[in-house]
């Protein structure tokens, strides 16, 4: 039996679907560059990324961080130098092997995602509060369906502590993590 090809502008139009969500991306993309304003000229994106995944995951070992933000070791080295000097990471002794270093976010790192990610939150919540409450219902629910197609745990309420920051979900391990 041949497939039947379903209308333009119904429930099963994919590429519509992909093109909205596409969309709501360049949006987000862009609340995203505006809470990252006030430190642009300290941090870059990249290297925001590296303060996040050290404020999820703790003290890591170099390795390990370059894995999680896939890239190469001296990449993240570099990037993580560049954080020291902006006084916002800092290295350690790992207290289990002295012969290995470890990578931790100063009392300054840790402000700057928190500051980031408050101004973020803020900037999302003014626009969900233009909606109307059945819109909002509308778009709990295609965001959790569409989250949950992707694998992405729901970002914790606003009073709950706050493991990703960005929504990552940054618990995979990784071989040879501290």
């Amino acid at each position: 039996m041949p497939e039947r090809e379903t209308p333009a502008g119904t429930m099963d139009d994919v590429d519509l679907v992909t093109r909205s969500v596409l969309t709501a991306s360049r949006l987000l993309v862009g609340v995203s560059a505006r809470s990252l304003a006030a430190v642009e000229e300290r941090v870059t994106l990249p290297q925001f990324r590296m303060l996040v995944v050290l404020s999820t995951r703790g003290a890591t070992k170099l390795v390990t961080l370059a894995d999680l933000l896939q890239v190469a070791p001296s990449t993240a080295m570099r990037m993580i130098d560049r954080l020291i000097a902006a006084g916002l990471a800092d290295r350690k002794s790992n207290p289990a092997n002295r012969r290995e270093t470890l990578l931790q976010l100063t009392e300054e790192g840790r402000r700057t995602v928190a500051d980031v990610t408050a101004r973020r939150r803020a900037a999302i919540a003014e626009i969900v509060q233009r909606l109307t409450p059945t819109q909002r219902l509308a778009l709990i629910e295609a965001l959790a369906a569409f989250n949950e197609a992707g694998g992405e745990p729901l970002a914790p309420a606003r009073d709950e502590t706050e493991p990703h920051p960005l929504g990552w979900a940054m618990d995979v391990p990784v071989a040879g993590d501290a």
